[in-house]
């Protein structure tokens, strides 16, 4: 009765009295997965899948289940958005709810110090600043821009002016199955809550799940007045900032000729 079930290793010869050992202390094998920062649950379910912790359809029927979770942000349709980038460690026994349960955890730790009271002092309930928080992560991983991409998606809704945010339309195309790996006139016209050219204001959730960079970014925002930005264009991973559109269209122009020069190895990092 004291034998702990489980998935076991035994990689030496051992005694019936030490493999007993092993099953009484339930010295189970742990199996280490990595979910980097910016993923979609669907992309986090395949991870899991792969290790073979879980099936993408027991995962899945969890998706649209959050309020089995302690400490979701109120109002959040899915789990999209609250699987903690990190690195985690499961077991075979556990079971698809546990794994996302652990998941969800590790999303809890890495909100910043009174996440709620600041999201709420930008105007702002703490979905929608996680919901900015994956926008920020999508557009940039170049640490000192977090800041800079918040200010910006904080001035607009501010102002009223459409986030034009490029990650969510691909989400809004993913959801539907349309993606195709570049970006078009026909899918920014996509018709789907989650595209930001076609609809005001934020989309109804996050499009990813953020890090802990990107959650403080989301509710603390640069002091900074810009309402554009663009990448620089040579693979640096870089954006130039703007206020106005002329400054903006001057730098859409300098990104394509550091493009151009790339693609062509006429000059430029490569």
């Amino acid at each position: 009765r004291s034998l702990k079930a489980g998935e076991y290793r035994f990689e030496s010869p051992l005694s019936v009295e030490e493999v007993l050992r092993k099953l009484v202390e339930g010295q189970v094998v742990t199996h280490r997965v990595t979910i980097p920062e910016g993923l979609t649950a669907d992309e986090t379910f395949e991870l899991l899948a792969r290790a073979g912790l879980a099936t993408t359809e027991e995962l899945r029927a969890l998706f649209a289940e959050p309020g089995l979770f302690p400490g979701i942000p109120e109002g959040a349709a899915t789990l999209e958005g609250m699987l903690g980038p990190d690195t985690h460690l499961f077991t075979r026994t556990q079971g698809a709810r546990e794994i996302v349960a652990t998941l969800v955890e590790g999303f809890r730790r890495s909100l910043p110090e009174r996440f709620e009271e600041r999201a709420r002092a930008l105007g702002r309930t703490p979905l929608e600043a996680v919901t900015i928080a994956s926008l920020v992560e999508k557009e940039t991983a170049v640490a000192p821009e977090r800041a800079l991409v918040s200010a910006v998606y904080h001035n607009r809704l501010r102002v009223g002016m459409p986030l034009q945010c490029d990650p969510t339309v691909i989400y809004a195309l993913r959801r539907k199955g349309l993606w195709k790996g570049d970006l078009t006139r026909e899918g920014l016209a996509v018709d789907d809550p989650y595209n930001t050219y076609a609809n005001a204001g934020l989309p109804p959730g996050p499009i990813a799940s953020p890090g802990a960079a990107a959650l403080q970014a989301a509710v603390a925002p640069a002091d900074v007045p810009y309402l554009y930005f663009v990448a620089v264009g040579d693979g640096s991973g870089e954006h130039r900032f703007s206020v106005t559109y002329e400054e903006h269209l001057a730098n859409v122009a300098l990104f394509r000729r550091a493009r151009a020069a790339r693609e062509t190895g006429s000059g430029g990092p490569r």
